[in-house]
């Protein structure tokens, strides 16, 4: 489910609808704006256009404002510069920390807490794969090293990271405009053109990292008489299958990947170029997995309709950036079920633990929506199929 930043714009989430309208229409040319901005709303987690227009209304105004002795030690540790407002909260936390916003007098920087990034890491050969990315020509927000040289500071008890602040529209939002995805396809092959050493397979998107079965999973839930029992109930059959993606399938070779290429992390610069964010996750994936999970991600709409005209982009920017295209199948969307998987565990976590009105009502709507708009085996060879129709 997207999440709404501590201070959301109702003007972003118009400009949102109307980049989801273009994509919509690749598939039902007579798509209206208001079939976008119902299908934005359900994306976070709201029944119509008219509740999340309410939300906006609610939280708006309600960012977190920092203690300005943590500002000013983020900006000397960083060499930022003076600090010249408030350091503000951007989102809720998610499962890594949380995102700020702070303004000094060389220009607005963008913290983030790492606390609990999943592999652990300190950030040196993350940090470095972005360097390498931006010289390749990656539009991204510059990762800031500290004074000291390092990628990660330790600072009042949390581990930070800093990045250059770049003006750029909302997060998008699937499914995606053919012109965009073929763009999307072009960035993926220039990341994998880097041939980034990695030093292993990332786990999160390789190991179970849960150990009950989704079935006791949610006997403890129901057990528990939260509302959202029966969606995962009805979840169990598509968590399992989803366990059996790639099941015994030979590995490739990996390579350092940026791990999270999903809408939620890109959005539209100056002059339509895609910024691509949240590279807290890089970790070594081989290039067919990544390039499977973006066909997951971008060409597949929350409710499991396939932008085949989308697929087919993704895959045609990838093929003229790279020559050719990395052997693809279903078990090459191993670790986009395994990654998703993990989280869905993650999150039922999340949920049993929340206290407190707001975050019981954020995870009660969370795990309503999570679990029911999972992808399926079948929408993964599914989109593969429209992916590689003009093959």
């Amino acid at each position: 489910m997207k999440t709404l930043p501590d201070n959301p714009d109702l003007d972003h989430l118009r400009r949102q609808a109307k980049d989801l309208l273009t994509g919509l229409r690749d598939g039902n040319p007579r798509a209206a704006l208001a079939d976008a901005q119902a299908s934005l709303a359900e994306q976070y987690g709201f029944r119509t256009w008219a509740e999340l227009k309410a939300e906006v209304d609610h939280r708006r105004g309600q960012a977190e404002v920092a203690d300005p002795a943590l500002a000013r030690q983020l900006a000397a540790r960083f060499g930022l510069g003076e600090v010249t407002g408030p350091m503000r909260s951007v989102s809720r936390p998610d499962e890594m920390g949380r995102r700020w916003a702070l303004e000094t007098a060389r220009g607005r920087w963008a913290p983030r807490t790492v606390d609990d990034v999943f592999p652990v890491t300190d950030g040196e050969e993350n940090t470095r794969f972005q360097e390498a990315a931006a010289r390749a020509g990656v539009t991204l927000p510059a990762p800031v090293r500290s004074v000291s040289g390092a990628a990660v500071e330790l600072v009042e008890g949390s581990l930070w990271r800093v990045y250059e602040w770049r003006h750029s529209g909302p997060p998008l939002a699937a499914p995606v405009s053919a012109p965009i995805t073929r763009m999307v396809g072009d960035t993926l092959a220039v990341l994998h053109g880097l041939r980034f050493p990695a030093s292993g397979l990332c786990p999160w998107s390789s190991v179970r990292l849960w150990t009950r079965s989704w079935a006791e999973l949610a006997d403890v839930v129901a057990a528990k008489g939260l509302d959202w029992a029966p969606a995962l109930v009805a979840a169990v059959p598509v968590l399992s299958g989803l366990e059996t993606v790639g099941q015994g399938a030979a590995v490739p070779e990996p390579v350092q990947c940026h791990n999270n290429v999903s809408p939620g992390n890109v959005r539209l610069g100056s002059g339509g170029c895609l910024i691509l964010t949240g590279w807290e996750h890089a970790a070594g994936l081989p290039p067919a997995w990544e390039l499977s999970a973006a066909l997951a991600s971008w060409a597949v709409d929350p409710n499991g309709g396939v932008n085949a005209a989308g697929a087919r982009a993704l895959l045609a920017g990838y093929r003229a950036r790279s020559g050719a295209l990395p052997p693809l199948s279903l078990d090459t969307f191993r670790g986009a079920a395994t990654g998703l998987l993990n989280y869905v565990a993650g999150q039922v976590d999340v949920a049993l633990s929340a206290h407190g009105e707001q975050d019981v009502r954020y995870a009660d709507r969370n795990m309503r929506h999570l679990l029911t708009h999972l992808p399926s085996r079948t929408t993964y060879q599914q989109v593969l199929d429209a992916a590689l129709a003009d093959a």
